[in-house]
């Protein structure tokens, strides 16, 4: 499977839950704050800005799934705004977290402010640079987000 056919997967999805839920609003502002909800909580499982705490980062499949949570959001987001990415936008950067974690928020909150192709871009190669440095390949991402993806189907067949 490709990148760019995650953003059809997740219009799908999008349409499944607004059908399900009878959603009759734009919920662009909704999902932009569970956006930023999502990567804090994934911030939050890497505990890498806990520097009063001695315990480590929650599992790898844990913060993988964390990871794809966002991932989830972004692609509706884009969608939202008809803004795609044909292709994972790989940056290699190496870089401590806790600053990449503020960049993210800010590369989110720049494109929520002005949602132009450039910043949804950018918000993806801030993204790109976060799993990198949780050691995340494009492969790992599309594999987790199709299992997200699928139990997101399921929770929403049940009543979520």
């Amino acid at each position: 499977m490709e990148f760019k056919q995650l953003f059809e997967m997740q219009r799908e999805l999008d349409a499944f839950i607004e059908e399900t839920q009878n959603v009759q609003k734009d919920v662009f502002v909704e999902k932009s704050l569970a956006l930023l909800v999502e990567l804090a909580e994934l911030a939050n499982e890497t505990r890498c800005f806990k520097f009063w705490s001695t315990k480590g980062p929650s599992e790898r499949t844990v913060i993988l799934e964390e990871f794809v949570d966002s991932i989830h959001f972004m692609l509706s987001l884009g969608n939202m705004r008809k803004l795609t990415l044909q292709e994972w936008p790989k940056v290699e950067e190496k870089c401590e977290l806790t600053p990449a974690f503020i960049e993210a928020t800010n590369a989110v909150l720049t494109f929520l402010k002005e949602q132009t192709y450039e910043n949804y871009d950018a918000l993806w190669k801030q993204y790109s640079i976060l799993a990198y440095n949780l050691g995340f390949t494009e492969s790992d991402i599309i594999k987790a987000y199709m299992e997200k993806n699928e139990k997101n189907y399921e929770r929403q067949r049940s009543g979520y």
